[in-house]
């Protein structure tokens, strides 16, 4: 019997949960159908921050989840809501992709003319963007990877800002002008990985999506989602967090950015991986002991 593997209907989307499906079954051999569900997310055009950031693409996929409508879900990590919901198991966390942002357009960002539009629905890319260039105008914009880039390729906008994993699993990672190190500007908690949920109350699902688990992205993203976490923020707040692991330690940074990107609270700290959620809480509390929570306040 053919699992059913729940998925928003984009494409981004159903090109990562078949990436999913594909890898399972070559793990398992158990054949996997997709299932398209349209979410709130999907049909609303308003901004991200406004519908409440994280978990307005989640939501659906759980509830159908719950009611057996399908087997598992697949989501990108950084959209999933940091409290945990006892009915449902993050079952594994495939080795992660690029986590970098990276800009689409014909320049970099160094070469943009003043005044030069740039797209982006995040306030978390906006305010590091402006610490960047400051003298750029920033553009809220919401819609798939393709209406994104059509509005560079138009003329309407100068750049976008997107994920380098999303537009590397479209095959439209040739496009992109600029990738940013993270010193220049810290990813979204989670970026570039993908979470693979079924319910708790499933033990032998939740053993087979096993497989498909990678420990060290499921440590750094830990860390990453307990700064989130510990800062009460949701994924429409200025918050950039990576963890990277060398082997043997995580070292992980985080930084909160005002929103006009004039000032910053940025830390970094190291740890070993199977205390990662540690390592994060006590990093966001350095943080906010310097004044993160004041700078949240200020978008």
């Amino acid at each position: 019997m053919k699992l059913r593997l729940g998925t928003r209907k984009s494409l981004m989307a159903t090109t990562q949960s078949q990436q999913v499906a594909d890898r399972l079954t070559a793990l398992t051999g158990r054949a996997v159908e997709l299932v398209g569900i349209t979410t709130l997310g999907d049909v609303s055009k308003a901004q991200l921050s406004q519908l409440g950031g994280t978990g307005v693409f989640v939501s659906e996929l759980r509830t159908h989840l719950i009611e057996g409508d399908i087997d598992f879900a697949v989501h990108s990590l950084k959209d999933l809501p940091t409290a945990a919901d006892p009915q449902i198991t993050i079952a594994a966390i495939p080795l992660r992709d690029d986590p970098r942002d990276a800009l689409v357009g014909a320049v970099k960002l160094a070469d943009l003319a003043p005044g030069a539009r740039v797209g982006t629905g995040s306030p978390r890319r906006i305010a590091q963007l402006r610490a960047l260039r400051a003298d750029l105008e920033y553009v809220p914009i919401r819609g798939n990877a393709d209406t994104r880039i059509g509005k560079v390729t138009a003329g309407e906008l100068d750049g976008v800002v997107l994920a380098a994993a999303g537009l590397a699993r479209l095959g439209r990672d040739g496009e992109i002008a600029q990738l940013f190190d993270t010193d220049e500007m810290l990813p979204a908690p989670g970026q570039g990985a993908l979470a693979v949920e079924c319910l708790t109350g499933r033990p032998d699902l939740v053993e087979l999506l096993s497989v498909l688990d990678d420990a060290r992205t499921r440590a750094a993203v830990t860390a990453e989602r307990a700064v989130l976490a510990a800062l009460e923020a949701g994924c429409s707040a200025p918050v950039g967090a990576y963890a990277a692991d060398d082997g043997h330690t995580l070292n992980l940074t985080a930084t909160v950015v005002a929103i006009d990107g004039a000032r910053a609270v940025r830390k970094s700290a190291s740890g070993p991986r199977m205390a990662a959620m540690d390592l994060g809480r006590e990093l966001a509390v350095a943080m906010i002991a310097q004044g993160a929570g004041t700078l949240m306040g200020a978008h």
